[in-house]
């Protein structure tokens, strides 16, 4: 199961950031947001690093769990 697409949704959504937000605090396009969110890819190491402390989360929580 892919709990990161569904919990950075998520964190996403409750921080109140569109995709496009999150975007920009990442240095990054929209659409590797969007393609995150559905499962199609995921970040490498740094950036989910970086995620993580966006919303104060450890990875394993993002990766393993469903938040």
């Amino acid at each position: 199961m892919n709990f990161f697409a569904e919990n950075l949704k998520t964190l996403r959504k409750e921080a109140g950031l569109l995709q496009r937000e999150l975007a920009e605090k990442l240095d990054l396009t929209k659409n590797a947001i969007s393609g995150w969110e559905v499962g199609r890819n995921q970040p490498d190491y740094d950036t989910l690093l970086r995620i993580c402390d966006i919303f104060d989360v450890s990875a394993d929580e993002i990766l393993r769990t469903k938040l």
